[in-house]
């Protein structure tokens, strides 16, 4: 007992550094979060429910999932621009509405045609609003505390996921259409605290027009974003991850859905995914904040992501499928916090929206990609030779972010910028902040 009890104070201790010091807007923001990951019940059975229940083929279950993605690549522009011009809270409230009317009626069309363009719809909607909840987040948390706080939303965004994906599963046995009006009502009241607790944080232009000695602040348009290289780099690069993890929820429920596996047997396996995340992202991002190494974190996570996929050839059980799931998370784990907090760091604060925007961006033409690659692969070649594919894009992925690291220089290796102050926003500051 005299053993355990100082792992307990420790634990403790490490809970309430982990949550203290943050704004009482983040914590709305974060409820807002966990509710509406509670509720996103359709996502991660949306290939599974084309293809079990409606009995389509992985291929157009693919074309529905691109889709779907492709909804959301357009969305991640137009919400950019929107969160910087109409505002981070007006766009959260308009995107979260729009969520909620298209995923119910993707449960009552029938008609091939119809699903194809409602989950077009659906990508948009919940795409919406993906730039301005980070957008909104790097406004009211001080920047030596974007890792943490983002690393905090990312953990509620998967408390949420391993509840709805355990639970959906139970639910789709029974019928798929409470999956879809559970998602909806879920998100109203996601939008609902949105609209009850939440000020708008966009930040105030300066206006110096006249005043002697004053500089204007640039204009910040996608153009900009466009040509900032380091920060198009930690896109690309983001792409490649964002692909791989896509197979998790495109490719992993086809493929056990082949193999004679049930949509229970799949929400119990990707629940881990959710689990494991809960259990461990929060110590891990510390461990990130005091150990800083980001060149070798970012490698070896994007190897645990490539090869955990690559595993899934192997696997003929739930408990196996479970455990290359548990493989591939840590790479999740490792790489989240440290690429969401460098994007902030990236980002002026007069165009936050729009970076965040092509972020997010990077992650809807992942959704666009990989469920037609998934199907595609799975249909004429099986689905080993897609696992064997995802080994390889994380050899990949690995090498680029060794040649982002070393292009930035020694200061990259001792993770300057991820945790401490972004001075004036320079050039300077920022390209330094890339590690």
């Amino acid at each position: 007992m005299s053993v355990a009890l100082p792992s307990v104070a420790r634990l403790t201790q490490a809970a309430k550094e982990s949550v203290s010091g943050l704004p009482r807007a983040f914590w709305w923001l974060w409820t807002s979060t966990l509710v509406n990951r509670l509720g996103g019940f359709v996502a991660p059975f949306l290939a599974m429910y084309l293809t079990v229940d409606r009995g389509y083929s992985a291929t157009y279950a693919g074309l529905v999932g691109a889709l779907h993605g492709l909804g959301g690549a357009v969305a991640a522009l137009g919400a950019g621009v929107m969160t910087d011009r109409l505002g981070r809270r007006p766009t959260l409230l308009i995107a979260q509405s729009a969520t909620a009317v298209s995923v119910a009626v993707l449960g009552f069309v029938e008609h091939p045609v119809a699903i194809a363009v409602v989950a077009f719809f659906v990508g948009m909607a919940t795409n919406g609003s993906r730039p301005a909840v980070q957008a909104m987040m790097a406004d009211i948390v001080a920047p030596e505390d974007h890792i943490r706080a983002f690393s905090l939303n990312y953990w509620a965004i998967n408390l949420g996921f391993a509840f709805s994906a355990a639970v959906a599963g139970l639910i789709a046995e029974h019928g798929y259409l409470a999956l879809f009006l559970g998602e909806a009502m879920m998100t109203l009241l996601c939008a609902a605290v949105v609209f009850v607790k939440l000020p708008e944080s966009r930040p105030v232009r300066k206006e110096t027009a006249g005043v002697e000695g004053a500089a204007d602040e640039p204009t910040i348009g996608l153009g900009t974003v466009l040509r900032d290289r380091s920060f198009m780099a930690v896109v690309a690069l983001s792409f490649l991850i964002a692909s791989l993890i896509q197979q998790g929820f495109v490719g992993l429920p086809v493929a056990m859905g082949q193999s004679g596996l049930s949509s229970t047997d799949f929400g119990l396996a990707i629940a881990v995914n959710g689990v494991l995340i809960v259990a461990v992202q929060i110590p891990v991002t510390r461990f990130i904040e005091r150990h800083r190494e980001p060149t070798r974190l970012l490698i070896g996570a994007a190897l645990l992501i490539g090869y955990g996929f690559g595993l899934t050839a192997f696997a003929g059980s739930v408990a196996i499928y479970a455990l290359t799931i548990c493989v591939w998370t840590m790479g999740e784990i490792i790489n989240t916090p440290i690429q969401m907090g460098l994007v902030a760091r990236l980002s002026p604060a007069h165009g936050r929206g729009r970076y965040q925007g092509v972020y997010v961006l990077s992650w809807s033409l992942a959704a666009l990609v990989a469920p037609l690659t998934a199907g595609a692969v799975i249909d004429h070649y099986g689905a080993d030779v897609l696992w064997a594919g995802c080994a390889a894009v994380g050899t990949l992925a690995a090498v680029g972010y060794a040649s982002l690291m070393r292009a930035v220089g020694p200061a990259a290796e001792r993770g300057d910028g991820l945790g401490e102050p972004a001075g004036d926003g320079s050039r300077a500051d920022r390209t330094v902040s890339a590690g």
